[in-house]
């Protein structure tokens, strides 16, 4: 596939001025070691009119950051799992209304857990009851099918998910459902938005559905028809060496943790919620075709209305949110934030509520460890920012910045 065509700021309706307030800022940042290192790119008409690599690939060994640098880009997996399944919608191979037993026996009888204090008052006690109706597809896609993470709280049934090792490169996916068949449900189905193991259970179905493995799919199906040709899930040897890794510093406030992907010791779990490695120019590539409704250089992904529906607020007015739901900064789905959550994107819903600059009918997403991107449909914009950073307020305040200072720049 050809490169995106290039275009200097002016030409793309930005100021080059206030454009290289970004530059500066990301420069004077990595210099100072706030950041390891970034890369930012800027696509508006379909043309580039900012890709700038700043700092380090790996600070320690001290390999400079490059333009096709990859990162572990985590829950930004999302939205490709959610095309892959409308892309099966599209043929008929399933519907957002089936219920996701129909698909993945296993899940057809879970319960619920509930959390009550026993008679010393400080004594949890999980009691089970039945599902008051069956998760669907649409469920896993909005995050409302009742799972969790366990890793992001202490809450009986994330205990529960923690001693099932649920976030386990070396499983299956197979292996994660026949772990989940046997683990309580966090919220009733329907009521509830919990940021969870939802996109990776859609992924499984993409797999039984399609009888292709999750990177077969995406490769033959959409990575490979947009020419995105180094998001996989892994690396090459011959691409390995441009693997971007993070500060592991914990002064910073950022523990030690295990990144989704080592070479050393590839993943087996090919997983739809988190599991890609890409760069900011493969993600442009995606996220162009979504703000052309589905189309990129000649190759229909998706029909226009199927990408609107993907686009569109899911969350009803009545809905409940986890208490995770706050941990995600300004990509949390919240009413009073001014956003919801369509299919695997965050959505921008009323402009005058939302802390960071953007326009109604925006939407984005991001993932843990740093990348973010998102498509303005109103300001014909792409962008999409690159980031290892393991410390949750580092990142969430740069995708402010990021926004703030592209919207600055704007003529």
């Amino acid at each position: 596939m050809p490169p995106f065509p290039e275009s200097a700021p002016d030409a793309a309706g930005f100021s080059p001025v206030r454009l290289e307030r970004l530059g500066a800022l990301l420069r004077a940042d990595t210099d100072a070691a706030a950041i390891p290192g970034a890369v930012a790119l800027i696509v508006r008409d379909g043309k580039v009119c900012f890709h700038e690599a700043f700092g380090y690939a790996d600070h320690v060994k001290g390999l400079a950051m490059q333009h096709n640098a990859i990162f572990r880009i985590a829950s930004m997996t999302k939205p490709l799992t959610v095309v892959a399944a409308l892309m099966l919608m599209e043929r008929g191979s399933l519907l957002l209304t089936d219920p996701v037993w129909r698909y993945l026996p296993t899940l057809r009888n879970l319960r619920v857990g509930v959390e009550s204090l026993v008679a010393d008052g400080t004594t949890r006690h999980l009691t089970l009851e039945p599902a008051r109706r069956t998760m669907t597809i649409h469920d896993l896609a909005r995050h409302t099918a009742g799972f969790t993470y366990g890793q992001f709280g202490d809450s009986l049934v994330q205990r529960a998910y923690r001693s099932a090792r649920m976030i386990d490169d070396q499983q299956t996916n197979a292996d994660m459902i026949a772990k989940l068949g046997e683990l309580p449900l966090a919220y009733q189905p329907g009521t509830t938005f919990e940021y969870g193991m939802s996109t990776d259970v859609l992924g499984h179905v993409v797999e039984i559905t399609s009888g292709m493995a999750l990177d077969d799919f995406f490769r033959e199906h959409i990575t490979g028809p947009l020419g995105m040709a180094d998001t996989a899930f892994g690396t090459s040897r011959e691409t390995a060496p441009r693997l971007a890794e993070p500060h592991r510093d914990p002064s910073r406030g950022a523990a030690p943790a295990v990144l989704p992907y080592d070479p050393a010791r590839p993943a087996r779990w090919l997983s739809g919620g988190g599991g890609l490695l890409s760069t900011a120019a493969d993600y442009a590539r995606f996220g162009q075709m979504l703000l052309n409704e589905g189309e990129l250089d000649g190759v229909r992904l998706l029909s226009r209305k199927s990408v609107q529906l993907m686009v569109r607020n899911h969350l009803p007015a009545t809905l409940s949110y986890g208490p995770q739901t706050a941990e995600l900064g300004i990509a949390a789905p919240l009413p009073q934030l001014g956003s919801g959550y369509g299919l695997g994107v965050g959505v921008r819903c009323d402009a005058g509520l939302a802390p960071v600059p953007g326009s109604t009918g925006d939407f984005y997403w991001g993932g843990a460890f740093g990348p973010y991107f998102w498509v303005d449909p109103l300001e014909r914009l792409v962008v999409v920012f690159m980031l290892q950073e393991l410390n949750v307020q580092i990142r969430t305040r740069y995708r402010a910045l990021m926004r703030a200072l592209v919207y600055q720049a704007l003529r």
